[in-house]
């Protein structure tokens, strides 16, 4: 018995999308998700902030 293929959020758009090889664009939705996510990642967008911590020498022993 085939069971249905399990589905997910588009994590671009929030549309539910197909989370199986029949989708070529999974875990997106289209191939428009997928390119405008791609393109979020080339120009920075997607970006951890974080603190700089100052410069020190390493402990000596």
């Amino acid at each position: 018995m085939n069971q249905p293929a399990p589905t997910v959020k588009c994590p671009r758009c929030g549309k539910p999308a197909e989370f199986s090889p029949r989708n070529p664009y999974r875990p997106f939705c289209s191939q428009r998700c997928k390119t405008a996510d791609l393109g979020a990642w080339a120009d920075g967008s997607y970006r951890v902030s974080a603190e700089e911590e100052p410069f020190s020498e390493p402990p000596t022993h």
